[in-house]
């Protein structure tokens, strides 16, 4: 039997996963819109894996306002499966950043990402958030009400088109998105085999500040920072101003 995409899945659920965007939608060319956003760009072989039916563009799909990408943003990301001390952690994180004017980016998932931009929403920060479908499904479908608030208050943006089916193993597309998209981001709490490792090495290559913050090394059972530290751009995160000097 062929593996059921993502959307096939968040279908399965019946009424539930009913979901239309109200908010326009437009498309950008993603490398004009890194250059104009002030962020560096890289290579052109950084835009193959976002490029798709031939196109010699990639292309991103947005609601929202595009000028928010002018201003400083922060991706903050982790597992779905967050603890309660992660999902507090991503929340002050998102809360400090949000009140020092820095726009608050995530991907919409369950877990850390919910907790970040629901944190960042509640003090009236900015927000950003790029999505692992096309603009017009919502997965999971408990998030609706944030996309939807996000598409008509701030910024919400996906490389995939309307209609295009994604599978799991497109959400690293994402994931590059983000990295291109964002000063900095920060690895809130990821076990060994987590996908937010796709960002983090998304960061490394782009130059991007990757901040994990010190909780995550106090698991003596985890083996992926060890990698990551040796790289310049990675910083042990302890304080939001460490962070903020740096972008």
């Amino acid at each position: 039997m062929a593996a059921r995409t993502a959307e096939q899945k968040e279908q399965s659920g019946g009424s539930r996963s009913r979901y239309r965007l109200s908010a326009p939608v437009d498309r950008v060319e993603l490398q004009a819109l890194v250059r104009e956003s002030g962020r560096t760009v890289g290579n052109d072989k950084q835009f193959d894996l976002l490029r798709s039916y031939g196109s010699k563009d990639a292309y991103v799909y947005y609601a929202g306002d595009l000028d928010l990408l002018k201003r400083k943003a922060v991706s903050i990301v982790g597992t779905r499966d967050v603890s309660e001390g992660g999902a507090r952690r991503a929340a002050r994180l998102a809360r400090e950043l949000a009140n020092a004017g820095v726009v608050v980016m995530s991907g919409l998932a369950k877990g850390v990402d919910t907790a970040a931009l629901s944190s960042a929403l509640a003090v009236g920060g900015s927000l950003a958030a790029v999505i692992g479908t096309p603009l017009q499904k919502a997965y999971p479908i408990e998030n609706a009400k944030l996309q939807t608030e996000i598409a008509e208050r701030h910024l919400l943006l996906s490389p995939f088109a309307e209609g295009e089916a994604v599978f799991k193993g497109n959400f690293p597309k994402r994931n590059r998105v983000m990295a291109l998209l964002s000063d900095a981001t920060v690895i809130v709490e990821a076990s060994d085999t987590s996908g937010t490792l796709h960002q983090a090495a998304e960061c490394i290559q782009r130059g991007r500040w990757l901040f994990i913050l010190k909780s995550v090394l106090e698991n003596s059972d985890l083996k992926w920072p060890e990698r990551f530290l040796k790289e310049p751009r990675t910083v042990v995160l302890t304080d939001t101003r460490d962070i903020i000097e740096r972008i």
